[in-house]
């Protein structure tokens, strides 16, 4: 609800082989873009509609969440000291032809090996696929295909460190969505991106703990980045990660 009335229903893109009659219109008020809201006006309220076909799936246990932010900067309080042996993986030992645009399945296969669910790469970048975008990058499907083996997830706005930092001290990886310009962090294993996944794994003081699918190996991919620079290229340019936790 904006300005004291209801807009139009949005919809974001289909996850799933699913195809629905016709796509919900896109006021001016309320855009989206593949799976994130923008308001144009200050949002009083929201209601949130789940369409499922076929409808038998809704037997299943379902969680849904909605992440509500408004983008105010966050401030990158210092970290603490905290480990999680993610087994670390490289999109790059994958084929050529899809190695540079699937750095999200490679997080959720790490995630999911940590988790006891080993799960090749190649697996989980197919499932998430999403033809009609030509994208790996939807993240409801990633989470999706996490739950089809057993490990639950939700997609989060964080609005600070601390909150990155309680899941890391409760033993709960981050796969976290970066951008950064040359020369905004050190270290990283390509120069600059529009938009990347990470895995955050820990934190050491002024460093944090990643595996950054984007190293030429699996045994390049840990690395520690600066707290101040890692939360500039994540926390103040969306900061939106995704969290899986094992739901058995």
């Amino acid at each position: 609800m904006t300005a004291g009335g209801w807009t139009p229903w949005v919809a974001t893109t289909t996850i799933g082989p699913a195809v629905f009659p016709a796509d919900l219109p896109s006021p001016g008020s309320l855009m989206t873009d593949v799976d994130m809201y923008t308001a144009a006006q200050p949002v009083e309220s929201v209601r949130l509609r789940v369409r499922a076909r076929p409808a038998s799936v809704l037997s299943s246990p379902w969680m849904m969440a909605l992440s509500a932010s408004d983008l105010a900067p966050a401030g990158p309080e210092s970290g603490g000291v905290s480990s999680l042996r993610v087994p670390p993986r490289s999109q790059m030992d994958e084929a050529p032809e899809i190695r540079d645009r699937i750095c999200s399945p490679t997080c959720v296969a790490m995630v999911l090996e940590f988790w006891g669910r080993r799960v090749s790469v190649a697996e989980v970048a197919a499932e998430v696929f999403h033809a009609g975008l030509d994208r790996y990058g939807v993240w409801p499907a990633a989470i999706h295909a996490a739950a089809r083996r057993g490990v639950a997830g939700y997609l989060l706005r964080f609005p600070d460190w601390a909150s990155a930092s309680w899941c890391l001290t409760q033993g709960l990886p981050v796969i976290a969505s970066i951008r950064f310009e040359t020369g905004e962090i050190q270290g990283t294993p390509i120069p600059r991106t529009d938009g990347h996944l990470v895995v955050l794994t820990g934190e050491e003081d002024t460093h944090v703990l990643v595996n950054d699918p984007a190293a030429p190996s699996a045994r390049d991919a840990p690395r520690r980045y600066r707290h101040e620079e890692f939360c500039r290229v994540w926390l103040e340019r969306g900061g939106v990660g995704y969290v899986l936790f094992r739901s058995d």
